[in-house]
């Protein structure tokens, strides 16, 4: 039960990236994708930096930086790159591959060997998400292709590293999720005033759509993502990265009029069903593991036990 709830909050963070379309297109300032990722990025991050109470020390201030260059200041200027050179479908694609890119790190650097229902769960949810996005008449471009892929990399490489390193002792995931995001947040400043120069001017509606990015979109999903990082594997954490395409599809449809068709409604369901059947091989790996770590636990207290005797 523990674990089925360590899931479900981990998946309201792709939920909620999913909103992150319909929020920009009606509310946000157009044509300013880098100045949205500052400002969802910095102040949430600040603003859990200050709750935590807690400042990076040591070998933190730079893991920190790494981290947060991964996660939030190369990822988000890529995606956004990515997506003003690719139909939004292709862009979609190429980010619904980012769980096979975990999945290889996850091997390389964690010793997570991915199960080979862990593989199929990965590429079917990627080609049900491919079902719902992509058009007959997507065109392709190859800067694009390549930001699309190294943002897919960057976030996995992300994920993969804040597992590895996990937390400072005494360190909850809400301090950790601050620094990543304030670095993030920091990384991209120069970025945005280079391309895209001084900051819009602001109204009500702005304001709104900006807030509810940076707590809820940012702030509270990404704490989400890093606590769930923190107490399930990388690749189960990936695995619910087809949510947020979902979650903009049925978004398009329920709240801006776009329709869904039988093939995107098909594909849905693979993607949807792809991310089910990925989480109980993951759990399934879980409890194997957990089974052999207790069998060489109990194998070793047994070995102790008969030095004593002898």
């Amino acid at each position: 039960m523990k674990r089925f709830t360590t899931v479900v909050l981990t998946a309201l963070a792709p939920v909620s990236w999913g909103s992150t379309y319909a929020v920009a297109s009606e509310l946000l300032p157009p044509d300013r994708p880098l100045f949205t990722g500052v400002m969802r990025a910095l102040p949430a991050g600040l603003l859990l930096t200050a709750l935590a109470r807690t400042l990076p020390t040591g070998a933190w201030w730079w893991k920190s930086a790494v981290l947060g260059t991964l996660n939030i200041g190369a990822f988000f200027p890529l995606l956004f790159l990515s997506a003003y050179r690719l139909p939004g479908g292709v862009a979609a694609v190429l980010g619904s591959a980012g769980p096979l890119f975990v999945v290889g790190l996850a091997a390389l650097l964690l010793g997570e060997r991915a199960s080979l229902r862990t593989v199929l769960a990965a590429v079917t949810g990627a080609f049900g998400v491919s079902m719902v996005v992509l058009t007959a008449d997507a065109a392709l471009d190859l800067t694009g292709i390549v930001a699309g892929v190294v943002s897919s990399v960057s976030m996995a490489a992300g994920t993969v590293m804040t597992k590895r390193w996990g937390r400072p002792e005494g360190v909850g995931p809400l301090a950790v999720t601050g620094w990543q995001l304030t670095a993030g947040g920091l990384v991209i400043i120069p970025v945005a005033a280079l391309v895209e120069g001084a900051p819009p001017a602001l109204d009500g509606k702005a304001l709104l759509g900006y807030g509810y990015m940076m707590l809820i979109n940012t702030g509270i999903a990404y704490w989400l993502w890093f606590r769930g990082i923190g107490q399930l594997s990388a690749t189960s954490v990936t695995l619910l990265g087809p949510l947020s395409p979902l979650t903009a599809a049925v978004i398009g449809w329920a709240a801006l009029g776009q329709a869904l068709t039988p093939v995107q409604l098909v594909g849905m369901g693979i993607a949807f069903g792809a991310t089910v059947a990925g989480q109980l091989a993951a759990a399934r790996a879980a409890r194997s593991f957990s089974s052999a770590e207790k069998n060489n636990r109990n194998i070793s207290m047994d070995l102790t036990n008969e030095q004593v005797r002898r």
